[in-house]
């Protein structure tokens, strides 16, 4: 089982190169606040000083160490090309490469160097670890992690912040469910305000995966001792609690070897507690971290094995997603032309790959349009919308012309038809306008294998944008047109033949008959005579006999045509007499006229002058005012309102059905066939290739970091399969 954490220490270096912490290790991370001796326990596991050392934090960057026991027999780690054949103790850090460290104080001077590299000299912290191995004789394998120790208040130049910042540091080591948990506690304190053992169990209430240290057990009150706290009688830890003595300021000042340290440890131990002698100390510390550490390798290297295997097969397919590098640019280019033509295509018929079911999308939505949006919005178009009474009563009187309507006239019936139907073009337009939205958001909708390429190549993915929109753009003018010719081509010609309108004409003749059989009823009716004599002699006797509805219209037409007469019948510029109305000589200026007593107005003739002609004022025209119809009146409107109903219904319902198709056919189906070669005539361009497929510089970062992972994770997986069953126990 010793097998296991070099493994572990293989498996650190392969993550270590890509900077990625995906795989959790198992690992121990040692746990403080500061000055509770954490240096001071990592010198004395390693068995030399080479650990920075001052008031405040000093540990300012997390430092992976890596303990590897080599013995001078070591053939795998010791050769005489790097000199270290016969040094007892070497170091090598990972940023340096294969520099080697003989010296343990250069192995400190670096520490510092790096962390204000990273960190700066203003006392803050950087989560970007440090890593070190250090190989030797008097090592146990153990892989440690110092992180910077718990503080409270900020001193000097360090940030306000500093204490969340060192507490994020933590909890991101001491979280992952692979990490051992060492917890360094003063002897000389209260355990139970130990911050690093209540951190510890934030994250770890079971205790499970914590080791408690208990440090300077020497600077305890004279009169007390540890025995509670060592026994676990104060706060229990499932994984044990040991105790340490480290060598003091004054010893290190004094450069007390850590050798010395040790000796003075063991005898200290054995004068005040030699019970638990055996179960304390540095060197009793160093085996209990190697066997915890391997039990913990092993229960976690299962879960540990799946994990890469997993990823190992999701960072492939992001690689493959990323495409590899471009070989042939002008194989390449039609490759993605075609394909996204063909995504384009396909997401309009419904043959995606990948379905949407969040939301409708592409030809689905196109569907939408047509039969809901469009259809909902002709079905809520009321066939008389803007149409009263009285308009239709106008329109009918406006279109017999100067002669009495004797039937209701059907160029009415037309031009109110027509003005209703010029209602269905405004939403056909809108359902174009809807579809030539959709089909240019399907531009960006259209596969997730084709979008993935067109964030690889950015300014390809431009110039395809501008070549479909140009496509939809020349396109929406013409169906524009075809569709205002769809409803062009109904006002042409009113077809009241329509097999669908036979019902209501036939009953609207109807209807007709009865009308003409009252008219005829009205025609036997007697009209009286005149007693205008100018009328007399200029008008046809016979011509009086036309038809009136009642005498009192009669009188009130006879009377303008009296005014109408004498006001054209004038000689203008003849002598300054003429014939009154009942034989007295009338002057010009003498003809002003007021108002008669029924309200009617009365002719102006103004007096002209010597340059002008006399100026013939018309009575204002009538105007329709709200009033009660008459039965005759009532009748006429509602034959016409059926009729514009009907043929309304008609013409919509073959609006409805040609537009869809009219969009199809000119915007929809035009796109579909002509875009490939679209594409391909304004694309596939020799001089054009080359600037078209230059790739994201994000894309291709972040195709390296897959596949540098990719190939770390396929070590690793090469690393845990070399450990045979036989290893584990």
């Amino acid at each position: 089982m010793e097998a296991l954490i070099p493994v572990i220490n293989k498996l650190q270096d392969v993550f270590n190169t890509v900077g990625s912490d995906a795989i959790q290790l198992p690992q121990i991370v040692v746990l403080g606040t500061q000055s509770s001796g954490k240096s001071s326990v990592l010198e004395s596991l390693v068995g030399r000083s080479f650990l920075p050392r001052g008031t405040g934090i000093v540990t300012r960057r997390p430092l992976i160490l890596q303990l590897i026991y080599s013995p001078l027999t070591d053939r795998e780690h010791r050769s005489a090309e790097n000199g270290t054949n016969a040094c007892p103790a070497w170091g090598m850090f990972m940023h340096t490469k294969n520099k080697i460290f003989k010296e343990f104080d250069e192995i400190r001077e670096e520490i510092e160097r790096e962390t204000e590299r990273m960190a700066g000299t203003n006392k803050g912290i950087c989560p970007e670890p440090i890593n070190l191995k250090i190989y030797s004789e008097n090592v146990v394998n153990l892989t440690l992690i110092d992180l910077p120790g718990i503080t409270k208040v900020p001193v000097g130049d360090q940030p306000e912040d500093i204490e969340s910042q060192i507490r994020a540091l933590v909890f991101k080591y001491i979280c992952s469910p692979n990490s051992i948990i060492l917890a360094v506690v003063t002897a000389n304190t209260d355990m139970t305000t130990s911050e690093s053992l209540k951190l510890s169990k934030e994250v770890d209430p079971d205790g499970r995966r914590t080791l408690a240290v208990v440090t300077k057990l020497d600077l305890m009150d004279a009169g007390t001792d540890a025995i509670d706290v060592l026994c676990g009688r104060v706060i229990p830890v499932k994984l044990g609690i040991i105790g340490v003595v480290n060598r003091s300021q004054q010893d290190i000042m004094n450069n007390k070897s850590i050798e010395e340290a040790l000796k003075d440890e063991a005898a200290f131990l054995q004068r005040r507690y030699p019970t638990l002698a055996n179960r304390n100390g540095t060197p009793y510390l160093a085996k209990t971290l190697n066997r915890l550490l391997m039990h913990h390798i092993r229960d976690c290297l299962p879960e540990l094995k799946t994990r890469v295997n997993v990823m190992v097969s999701q960072f492939q397919t992001l690689l493959n997603s990323y495409g590899e590098d471009v070989g042939d640019k002008s194989q390449t280019l039609l490759q993605i032309i075609t394909k996204f033509a063909s995504s384009y295509c396909s997401t309009i018929e419904g043959t995606a790959r990948n379905i949407e079911t969040t939301e409708l999308c592409g030809g689905a939505r196109i569907c939408y349009i047509f039969h809901e949006t469009f259809g909902r919005t002709l079905d809520c178009i009321n066939p008389l919308a803007g149409l009263t009474k009285m308009d239709i009563l106008t329109a009918i009187r406006n279109a017999t012309g100067p002669r009495p309507a004797l039937f209701v006239s059907e160029v009415s019936f037309e031009l109110l038809v027509k003005r209703q139907i010029r209602r269905l073009e405004e939403p056909s337009l809108r359902c174009v306008e809807l579809v030539h939205e959709e089909m240019q958001r399907i531009i960006q909708h259209c596969g997730t294998e084709v979008q993935q390429e067109m964030l690889r190549f950015p300014k390809l993915h431009e110039r395809i944008v501008d070549v479909v929109t140009q496509l939809l753009r020349r396109r929406l003018p013409t169906t524009n047109q075809m569709v205002e010719n769809l409803v062009a081509i109904e006002l042409a010609y009113i077809n009241t033949k329509h097999p669908d309108f036979h019902k209501d004409a036939a009953l609207v003749s109807s209807l007709l008959k009865h009308v003409e059989i009252d008219n005829m009823k009205h025609n036997r009716r007697q009209i009286p005579a005149s007693s205008n004599t100018i009328i007399t002699n200029d008008i046809n006797t016979k011509s009086m006999n036309n038809q009136d509805e009642n005498a009192e219209q009669n009188k009130d037409q006879q009377t303008q045509q009296n005014h109408w007469l004498l006001s054209n019948l004038l000689p203008h510029g003849r002598s300054e007499s003429t014939g009154s109305t009942d034989g007295s000589p009338v002057r010009n200026r003498d003809l002003n006229m007021s108002p008669n007593p029924d309200g009617n107005p009365a002719i102006e003739i103004q007096k002209a002058s010597p340059q002008q002609k006399p100026v013939n004022l018309l009575p204002e025209v009538p105007t329709q005012a709200s009033r009660k119809l008459s039965e005759r009146e009532q009748r006429d409107c509602d034959v016409i309102e059926r009729l514009i109903k009907s043929y309304f219904y008609i013409v919509r319902k073959s609006i409805q059905d040609s537009v869809p198709k009219a969009v199809m056919h000119f915007l929809v189906n035009y796109v579909k066939d002509n875009l490939q070669s679209e594409l391909v005539t304004h694309l596939y361009k020799s001089d054009h290739i080359e600037a078209l497929l230059n790739e994201s510089e994000h894309i291709a970062v972040r195709r390296k970091e897959a596949a540098d992972m990719l190939k770390a994770l396929t070590q690793a997986g090469h690393i845990i399969s070399e450990i045979r069953e036989t290893h584990m126990w």
